[in-house]
């Protein structure tokens, strides 16, 4: 067996399956789709292109002025002639000012409003995701479409967009002025358009693939960033650093190489566009001097060629400049749309019912479940709950006891067999109805930022501070949030990352106790605290599990010993069942495992 080491970055690249697919890039249906989302600001987004219209045909008609200045009232001598052009020039170049701050103004608002209903449909939607999705996916890649992708898009539509028809409006107003001011001289212009459109065809395709790329590097460097921010006790715990910055870096480098090769062609693409007015200037001078001396045109028409041609060719420049932005815009709302348009993994049945209050029975037949159908974690578990009654759920790692409540919570939906609350199969009940009468801890403890009283308050958010202080109370934790430096106002920072695991679990307790479930989840939910908080939160479970249908799943069998029925899973099946002092009467599985477990605490 070959002992070379593996380069982990190497096997992250080859095993991401987080893709996007390559779309065309500047595709006609991904611009019209995005624009949809201005529809609630038509008016906003007609004055914009009203304004645009003007300043595409402004820039044109200052030139020409310019022209029709050097080559009339100058070349003739005439005083009120120029006086005359320069009083048309100064308005044109006020209205030109004035036509800009709006455009700008305008276009900012359009994009920032856009943006503002797509990250709020974003999220709205992400909430409506499985815990599949959750559980596939990293975060740094949600993150990363929330933001660099949304800016990408913002850019797109205020500035890509806009910029992009002012300049070719410009275009055609500069072409129609040198096609009006002599026809066969123009037709030099028309010959350079296949050269342009051959050169554009050409970067189109490497600049865009360059550009993905770039953007799909950077979102892996965002999700591995995310992951090790998360992480870092783990990393510090085993000495990891050096492993994960030298992931970190190559990854880093990867992403710089996209990046590199992406603004290399940007850097041959707008010189070859600059060589063509060159050439264009070149050829009007040679040409042009020909046809005026053939006495063919006059040189009025020459200046006013010399002056279109700057209008004519800028905004090809600046669509050039654009044209990385545009790719980078269209990457950006693909990336977006992907995931507003990835369906939920299952949805509730159109016919579901909102459940009436429950009273808590549980009934599983011939339950399956795999995360991937066919392979399946749970083989046909069957047990009945009645209201108010504690099951525990014991096993091994990986025994499916998560699995079960998952179920119970309707996260994921079984593979087959049944599972009825009260008597409704969970596939016909909506889902918003069952979470409002169940209450969750889990083994995490998570709490969001904030203070421990809206901590609290997530199961209840109207819940008032009397009723808060009640159910601290009956839990006998009143006193250790009053030992915190403000209090229930004590803010819990990151993660709850300023209070310990024990007062951690404390909280996401009487959050539990406040939401007054009638089934209630505990996974894992007393493992990391110390004894003496143990203690407590017994005695407390008293007062928590009380009327309340309850499944709890834990190692530490001292917090089951009072459960009205105990099942013991062993690869996804149910292997034993019965109380606590029946099992160990039985001396099977369950028997050894609290044998081990008095063992380890005398130890």
């Amino acid at each position: 067996m070959s002992t070379t080491p593996t380069n982990p970055t190497l096997t992250y690249l080859q095993r991401d399956k987080d893709r996007e697919p390559h779309m065309k890039p500047l595709s006609i249906q991904l611009i019209v789709r995005l624009f949809g989302y201005t529809r609630p600001y038509a008016r906003i987004r007609n004055w914009l292109l009203a304004i645009i219209l003007l300043r595409a045909a402004s820039n044109p008609l200052l030139q020409f002025t310019l022209a029709w200045i050097l080559s009339v009232p100058i070349a003739q001598g005439s005083t009120s002639g120029l006086v005359l052009g320069l009083t048309v020039f100064t308005l044109l170049t006020i209205a030109t000012a004035i036509i800009l701050h709006f455009r700008e103004r305008l276009a900012l608002l359009l994009g920032e409003k856009v943006v503002h209903d797509l990250r709020n449909l974003m999220f709205a939607h992400l909430q409506r995701q499985t815990m599949s999705y959750f559980d596939q996916t990293r975060i740094g890649r949600i993150i990363s479409r929330f933001n660099s992708d949304l800016d990408n898009v913002r850019v797109g539509v205020q500035n890509v967009f806009f910029t992009s028809l002012m300049a070719l409006g410009q275009m055609t107003i500069a072409a129609a002025i040198m096609l009006w001011s002599d026809a066969e001289l123009f037709a030099v212009i028309a010959l350079l358009v296949p050269i342009l459109w051959l050169i554009n065809r050409y970067f189109r395709i490497h600049l865009s693939r360059a550009h993905r790329s770039a953007q799909e590097s950077f979102s892996r460097v965002t999700a591995t960033l995310a992951e090790s921010v998360n992480g870092v006790r783990v990393t510090q715990g085993f000495s990891r650093q050096d492993v994960n910055a030298s992931m970190f870096g190559d990854l880093v480098t990867d992403h710089s190489k996209h990046a590199v090769r992406a603004v290399r062609l940007n850097a041959m693409f707008l010189p070859l566009l600059e060589i063509n007015s060159q050439v264009f200037i070149a050829t009007l001078f040679v040409l042009g001097g020909w046809r005026v001396f053939g006495g063919h045109t006059d040189a009025k028409t020459i200046i006013i060629f010399l002056f279109m041609s700057n209008a004519f060719f800028t905004p090809i420049r600046t669509m050039g400049m654009l044209y990385t932005e545009s790719l980078m815009a269209m990457a950006g709302a693909e990336r977006v749309f992907n995931l507003l348009d990835r369906e939920p993994q299952w949805k509730d049945s159109p016919q579901a019912v909102a459940l009436p209050l429950i009273k808590g029975r549980v009934e599983c037949r011939d339950l399956c479940f795999g995360y991937d159908p066919q392979q399946l974690v749970l083989h046909e578990i069957n047990f009945t709950v009645e209201p108010g009654q504690t099951i525990a759920l014991v096993g091994a790692t990986g025994s499916g006891k998560t699995s079960i409540t998952n179920l119970i919570a309707k996260f994921y939906l079984p593979t087959s067999g049944n599972l009825l609350i009260d008597g409704h199969d969970i596939l016909d009940i909506c889902s918003q109805s069952l979470h409002r009468q169940m209450g969750i801890v889990l083994q995490q403890n998570f709490l969001f930022s904030g203070t421990v009283l809206e901590n609290i308050r997530v199961g209840r958010t109207h819940a008032t501070d009397q009723e808060v202080v009640e159910a601290a109370s009956k839990l006998d934790c009143l006193d250790m949030i009053n030992t915190l430096p403000d209090g229930f106002e004590t803010q819990v920072g990151e993660r709850g990352g300023n209070l310990s695991l024990g007062q951690r679990q404390l909280v996401c307790f009487t959050r539990a106790l406040l939401a007054n479930p009638r089934i209630l989840i505990l996974d894992e939910a007393t493992s990391s605290v110390d004894t003496m908080t143990e203690f407590r939160i017994q005695r407390a479970l008293e007062v928590l599990l009380e009327d309340r249908t309850s499944f709890v799943v834990a190692h530490r069998l001292s917090t089951i010993r009072h459960a009205d029925l105990v099942l013991v899973l062993d690869q996804g099946r149910i292997i034993e069942r019965g109380t606590h002092n029946e099992l160990l009467a039985d001396g099977g599985v369950y028997a050894n495992l609290y044998r081990q477990f008095i063992q380890s605490s005398e130890g």
